[in-house]
């Protein structure tokens, strides 16, 4: 008798942008075509239908009772680290005997340096890289080792394929922003620059640095700016998914752990260092939380086996 492979479950930010939303819908039954030998399921921790303990429950009817969960984030910001657990934890009492491991985020992997490569030449059309400087937009966070990650993904970015240079910037809760990170491309003196949103999917973040971008744009005549496209759900991200399932289910985690503010007492996030995390509550849940809302799960350990 062959023993049934753990269950896949994705784990998502949620957006209010219905495309958006749709999109990780369509992912995650794409993810599920491609392997039919797994259940898959996703859900989301805020903002979207459905809520992750929807899917944890639809497993749960299926027979599962091992999963390895991957959050579908390109950083380890405060829901990767933090409200995924979190949620995790509060669905392990729902179901008691369900087990699961927790994989790390996707980012900055070699096969989505490649779509943000080709979501550029897409813009491009020919104009010699040389010529041309990126802004990479992440999301922004208040947890200073996302923030990071994105400058990383830059950097990876910008080695060995010829861009002018590859500055970061972020549409929210960091600096600087969009506008901000324009002026500084145009001060360092780029004549030329893509726009280029570190967003998985469609949505209202991805919308906005358009929207920043082509206002500054309308600022400055005296800049060639054009925005590129999200990374969108290409072969490489289903693929990197599926290598995330593989490291989790095996053990093969290596989260790097060196700056993170819940175990790290950074400068200006002292007060995070050991700080318990709680699920946040979705919207669209089923309002149950069956009494665990008050309590905490535990200090932010990066401990991934339950």
């Amino acid at each position: 008798m062959t023993t049934q492979p753990p269950a896949l479950l994705i784990a998502g930010h949620g957006t209010r942008d219905e495309a958006g939303a749709e999109a990780f819908r369509d992912f995650v039954k794409e993810l599920g075509r491609r392997h039919p030998e797994l259940p898959v399921a996703g859900g989301f921790i805020e903002l979207s239908p459905p809520p992750l303990g929807e899917a944890v429950t639809e497993l749960v009817e299926r027979g599962v009772r091992r999963f390895a969960a991957v959050p579908l984030m390109l950083v380890s910001a405060g829901h990767a680290k933090g409200d995924i657990p979190a949620a995790l934890a509060r669905e392990k009492e729902r179901h008691p005997g369900v087990t699961y491991t927790y994989g790390r985020p996707l980012g900055p992997h070699p096969a989505l340096l490649r779509v943000l490569e080709r979501r550029l030449d897409e813009t491009l059309a020919g104009t010699p890289r040389e010529d041309v400087t990126v802004l990479l937009v992440g999301r922004g966070s208040t947890d200073p080792d996302a923030n990071a990650e994105v400058c990383k993904a830059a950097r990876l970015l910008w080695e060995g394929r010829g861009y002018a240079g590859v500055e970061t910037a972020f549409v929210s809760l960091a600096a600087p922003d969009v506008p901000s990170g324009l002026d500084r491309v145009a001060r360092l003196g780029a004549r030329r620059v893509v726009v280029l949103p570190y967003f998985l999917f469609t949505g209202i973040l991805p919308d906005r640095v358009r929207r920043q971008t082509e206002e500054w744009a309308a600022a400055h005549p005296e800049v060639e700016v054009r925005s590129a496209d999200v990374i969108g759900p290409e072969p490489e991200l289903l693929d990197l998914v599926m290598e995330r399932y593989k490291e989790a289910v095996a053990g093969d985690l290596r989260m790097n752990c060196d700056s993170c503010v819940y175990r790290i007492a950074l400068p200006g996030f002292e007060d995070k260092v050991g700080r318990p995390q709680q699920p946040h509550f979705h919207p669209d849940d089923d309002g149950h939380d069956h009494g665990h809302g008050h309590h905490h799960h535990g200090g932010h350990s990066h401990s991934h086996a339950h």
